[in-house]
């Protein structure tokens, strides 16, 4: 994929339909210089926290792994809805925040969140609908949409609310062709924690637009600020929910590509035999996870201890308060709003205060070789002149990171 940012500088993004992040992240690393600069790569830019010894998955998890592995007794196909002990465990697992009980049956596994995310946007498309997607946002949604040829209309996240969503904005967005608005919460790539009067009045509008709302919660309970975790189903009973999740986050499994579908929906829309029998068929077209990863999953959900979670919720608020301040000290750059969950945030890029910067894509590549430090620009999640950056980061690399962005603004200011 070349990438040409538009403004003549030989970096060209393609549309935010087309774009993938590992893709531009892979361009970002192919530009770095570390011998000619004689410094180590640091990648801000890609949420797989594993990279770091400090996030590292439970021997609970591991050893319920080998176990299912060396039982034998899951080398053959799983359903493809997923193993019956896997959808209970998980269906007991979201319920423990519910204010009602979760059908195992109302849960589908599969093989990680994103292909999660292509099957819900399948079994929503139609010819003419539309689907509304948050601006900034994951940009798998608006890339499986286009594949399916669902219209995607944006909606922008209001920086200096919080990233609450402009409800009007989305409001005014739909039509009778609408068919699902995606809330990603916490937030990827913000960093947001919605309040659950927000989420309520989230869910409102879609009760009054008729659609259903795709709940991303990927980064469920990695919440470390004001605002605790409310998983979007608590208001199944207002609006239809699709909820979408994974252990990749919370368990620091991201490799082990096991997510999950599950439709929260106490008014029966979701339930309907014609919708089940496509969901399932989608099921069947696209496979699932490894079957030893789904019979470990009791489990790894009943012997991880609330310790790891609290340990994990630490360092990400150590990380994140590091990144916050150190921001603050670089001119160019600005945070409209502190962190609160997630492994990401967003910051404002200033071009004007940079004598030779174009644009953010230009900032990315030229900070990437004189820097060999990896950020992924804002454009490739839906906001020109902002910057993406990754906080699941051991805390030294992180700084040294942050103070190389410090020195490349300086060397590059007006």
């Amino acid at each position: 994929m070349e990438v040409q940012s538009g403004t003549g500088t030989g970096h060209e993004i393609e549309a935010p339909n087309n774009i993938t992040i590992k893709g531009i992240l892979g361009l970002l690393m192919a530009n770095t210089d570390a011998k000619g600069n004689g410094k180590k790569v640091i990648s801000l830019g890609i949420g797989d926290p594993t990279a770091y010894s400090c996030f590292c998955a439970t021997s609970a998890s591991q050893e319920a792994v080998v176990d299912a592995l060396r039982s034998a007794k899951f080398n053959g196909y799983s359903p493809t809805v997923g193993l019956p002990q896997t959808r209970k465990a998980i269906a007991e697992l979201l319920s423990r925040d519910l204010p009602y009980k979760l059908p195992p049956d109302d849960v589908y596994i599969t093989a990680g969140c994103t292909q999660a995310i292509e099957i819900t946007l399948s079994i929503m498309a139609r010819p003419g609908a539309n689907i509304l997607l948050p601006r900034p946002g994951f940009p798998i949604y608006g890339l499986c949409a286009t594949f399916r040829h669902l219209e995607c209309r944006y909606f922008d996240l209001l920086p200096y609310k919080g990233w609450e969503v402009d409800l009007s904005a989305m409001e005014n967005l739909a039509d009778h062709n609408t068919v699902a608005v995606v809330i990603i919460n916490p937030g990827n790539p913000c960093g947001n924690v919605y309040t659950y009067q927000h989420l309520k009045e989230i869910a409102e509008t879609a009760k009054r637009l008729g659609i259903v709302v795709i709940a991303d919660e990927v980064y469920g309970h990695l919440a470390f600020g004001a605002n605790p975790f409310v998983p979007m189903g608590v208001f199944g009973s207002l609006a239809p929910v699709i909820t979408l999740g994974s252990l990749s986050k919370r368990w620091l499994v991201p490799g082990w590509r096991l997510g999950w579908l599950v439709t929260n929906d106490l008014n029966g829309s979701l339930k309907s035999p014609k919708f089940v029998e496509r969901l399932k068929k989608y099921c069947d077209i696209c496979g699932g996870p490894a079957t030893f990863i789904q019979a470990a999953v009791p489990a790894i959900v009943e012997e991880t201890q609330e310790a790891f979670f609290r340990k994990t919720i630490n360092t990400l608020k150590q990380t994140s308060d590091i990144c916050y301040q150190k921001i603050k000290e670089i001119r160019c750059v600005s945070c409209p709003r502190k962190p609160e969950g997630s492994m990401a945030f967003m910051v404002k890029l200033n071009i004007s205060m940079l004598k030779d910067i174009s644009d953010d894509i230009d900032f990315c590549f030229k900070l990437a070789k004189e820097e060999s430090v990896i950020i992924l620009p804002g454009l490739a999640v839906g906001l020109e002149n902002w910057l993406r950056i990754t906080f699941a980061v051991e805390p030294s690399s992180l700084e040294e990171a942050l103070e190389r962005v410090k020195s490349f603004c300086q060397r590059h200011s007006c």
